[in-house]
């Protein structure tokens, strides 16, 4: 792993009286793939908010590039962070291009409007995620998996270092769900971004690790951290019982001298 770029440390966070977080910490360097797997309500998405800074802990810290999130503005941290949502509600049909160049709107003023650099950044970002053909068209008229590139592409033009996904395949058939990891797992490895994913995939760290990307995973339940380390480690057959209560194994596949691993389930 290289430059720790993410660091949460200790961090607790409740809504209310009802706590959600308890000293949960980890760590993410700069390049590298980090996957949060855990059931519904562990706390994947509030840690998420937490290091946008929507969530205020009521212990721990977190730093972003050594710094703590607290002591950037919100255009720095939009600078440094970027978020693609589980779900979009898709209202006015703006252009596609329109949608990707909201990436760019941290940087400007106010009042000010994209300027060039801008306008080619958002077609460049498009390309990256293989939609430039689509920047006339009306976003409200894409599917889902067209939808959730445009997503991505948006968050990419705010050029920051990190991106935080939420579930971001949750609502795709399996061509869109690869499709997506792909191209993910292409700009890891050709524009070192890294990724913060919370998944309800078990597969997800074990495709992006037969990519050959630095890729760990953080199991969570009921808002502690219960074990961090790599795929094959963490999504052992006792842990997953613990968390889910099912009976799984991890599978090997051997072909083009590569090993490959997946999770099944058993009964």
């Amino acid at each position: 792993m290289g430059m720790k770029l993410l660091e949460v440390s200790g961090v607790s966070f409740a809504y209310g009286k009802n706590p959600v977080l308890n000293d949960v910490s980890l760590e993410l360097g700069q390049g590298s793939v980090l996957c949060l797997l855990g059931p519904n309500g562990c706390g994947k998405s509030t840690l998420q908010g937490c290091v946008l800074g929507f969530n205020k802990p009521s212990a721990g810290s977190i730093a972003l590039d050594g710094k703590s999130v607290g002591e950037y503005n919100s255009r720095q941290l939009a600078g440094m962070v970027s978020y693609v949502p589980q779900s979009h509600m898709k209202t006015f049909p703006y252009k596609v291009s329109d949608i990707v160049l909201m990436g760019r709107t941290y940087s400007h003023g106010l009042f000010s409007s994209p300027g060039a650099d801008d306008e080619l950044l958002a077609m460049q970002t498009l390309e990256k995620v293989g939609l430039e053909d689509f920047a006339d068209r009306p976003y409200t008229g894409l599917s889902g998996g067209e939808l959730q590139l445009v997503l991505i592409a948006r968050a990419l033009c705010q050029n920051a270092s990190l991106m935080l996904l939420d579930e971001p395949t949750a609502h795709l058939d399996f061509k869109h769900e690869i499709n997506v990891l792909s191209i993910l797992a292409k700009l890891v490895k050709e524009a070192n971004l890294t990724i913060l994913i919370a998944s309800h995939s078990l597969n997800h760290p074990f495709y992006f690790e037969s990519e050959g990307i630095d890729v760990n995973v953080v199991l969570m339940d009921n808002g502690r951290v219960l074990q961090i380390g790599r795929p094959k480690d963490v999504c052992s057959r006792e842990n997953l019982f613990a968390v889910y209560g099912i009976e799984t194994r991890i599978k090997e596949h051997r072909e083009d001298g590569k090993n490959r691993y997946y999770v099944i389930s058993w009964k």
